[in-house]
């Protein structure tokens, strides 16, 4: 394959990769690090460090678009990044200590626990919380949106928040190891663990995943595990991809992408569980 060739496809399944990432809150890594390895046979460490910058240009591309629909909760957003910021630097020295076949083996199975927050949003459930524990009082840690599906203004306060800052610790630990910005994780924190609204989950996974690249964004380019001739056509696609993507989410059904992006997911995952045992390599 010709090095234009080789740039110009990547760059193409980037774009996807961005947009269905800001609609989703999971970051582009998700698609771009199996992409990479699997079909072009990119080594896994320089793809996941063209992932790290990627996961910036997402957060870049959603971010801003939420913010402005007031959906992001900015003050949940950088209080649980303490959390993330810590644990994306962890991840980040852990990696130069991991064989590549793990890294595959645990990206692969975190990619079948991201289909868990996916499911949850197909089923279309809505945490009821309007309380709040002694911590999210204290910490201001509420908000309100307007939704649109349901016409009307949505009141929320965090619930849980010592669960959640220790679910994005490892939110962030995950995110320096495999660089995909582990929104997956973050959704899950936020859902589950502090029963905020889906919505607003999503919207502040956005805003959060390119911070916590950013930690150990760093580390990687010293290490020499950023490679510009990958990431360079991965960044501009992935932002594209996410620009696009953030001014289609209110026109597009969510549930139909969400559940044919669980499905990739899981192929995708067994796919990298069976490169890390070895099998077929």
């Amino acid at each position: 394959m010709s090095p234009l060739v080789f740039l110009l496809l990547v760059f193409l399944v980037s774009i996807a990769a961005g947009f269905l990432g800001s609609l989703l809150g999971l970051g582009g890594g998700v698609i771009v690090i199996p992409v990479l390895t699997l079909l072009f046979d990119v080594d896994i460490r320089l793809a996941i460090g063209a992932s790290i910058v990627s996961v910036i240009a997402t957060s870049s591309g959603a971010a801003a678009a939420y913010v402005r629909e007031k959906i992001t909760n900015i003050r949940i957003g950088m209080f649980l990044e303490i959390a993330t910021t810590i644990g994306a630097v962890t991840g980040a020295v852990l990696a130069a200590l991991v064989h590549a076949e793990m890294l595959f083996t645990v990206f692969g199975v975190i990619l079948v626990l991201s289909v868990i927050p996916l499911l949850r949003k197909i089923s279309g459930e809505q945490n009821v919380n309007t309380v709040g524990d002694r911590w999210a009082q204290s910490l201001g840690l509420a908000g309100r949106y307007y939704d649109q599906s349901l016409g009307k203004e949505v009141e929320y306060r965090a619930d849980r928040t010592p669960l959640g800052f220790g679910m994005m610790y490892v939110a962030g630990l995950i995110s320096g190891l495999l660089g995909i910005g582990s929104g997956p994780f973050k959704v899950l924190a936020m859902d589950l663990g502090m029963r905020l609204p889906v919505k607003v989950s999503s919207a502040t996974s956005n805003f959060m995943i390119g911070v916590t690249a950013a930690a150990s964004a760093g580390i990687y380019f010293l290490r020499g595990d950023v490679n510009p001739f990958v990431a360079a056509p991965v960044a501009l696609g992935v932002l594209l991809g996410a620009s696009v993507g953030a001014r289609w989410l209110p026109r597009v059904r969510n549930n139909l992408i969400r559940g044919v992006f669980a499905v990739v997911l899981v192929a995708v995952a067994l796919q990298m569980i069976i490169r890390g045992a070895g099998v077929g390599v």
